[in-house]
């Protein structure tokens, strides 16, 4: 697919000043923060599906093998998955079940709590997110369109967002070991 040609203007720009000619003034702000998170979202996945696709994975499917080969044991009961990965429990459900039907983790009873179930890692799946995660490393990780200094900027602005929003009391990128 042939990469399009830069528009002469920034169309997020274009629409904060007719947010402001609008009269919005007090969104045009907001509109241009929304707008423009989304927009970095849109070019960012592009990056990592395209990663991906060799490996048959969505980014959904990807989280949960890599969760769950970061665990000690290579496995977690679904709730923890869902905890961590903050999406509905619904979300994860589904996505774990087409991972069992590709073999890539396996679902059993957890051994303290019979209504919970256990999502476990295979070999396969293991290896799979192991590829994966080395293609996602050198495609879009290690040099993810800005400077060191403006990903530590970004990431920290961001934090700040989803610690008031209620993702989190520390900030520090330091959780417990799984």
């Amino acid at each position: 697919m042939a990469q399009p040609r830069p528009l002469p203007v920034d169309p997020l720009a274009e629409a904060k000043r007719q947010w402001l000619a609008h009269g919005w003034t007090d969104a045009a702000d907001g509109m241009t923060v929304v707008t423009s998170v989304m927009r970095a979202q849109q070019l960012l996945l592009a990056r990592v599906d395209a990663a991906l696709k060799p490996f048959a994975l969505s980014f959904a499917r990807y989280e949960v093998l890599r969760l769950l080969a970061f665990s000690r044991a290579g496995s977690l009961p679904l709730s923890s998955v869902v905890a961590r990965l903050q999406v509905h429990a619904t979300t994860v459900t589904s996505t774990a079940e087409r991972l069992v039907r590709d073999g890539l983790i396996a679902r059993e009873p957890h051994p303290y709590d019979g209504r919970a179930a256990l999502l476990v890692l295979t070999d396969a799946g293991r290896d799979l997110v192991e590829r994966a995660t080395t293609a996602l490393n050198a495609d879009v990780f290690s040099e993810p369109g800005l400077s060191r200094e403006d990903a530590a900027e970004l990431v920290a602005i961001v934090a700040r967002m989803r610690k008031d929003a209620g993702d989190f009391t520390d900030p520090r990128p330091q959780p417990e070991a799984l």
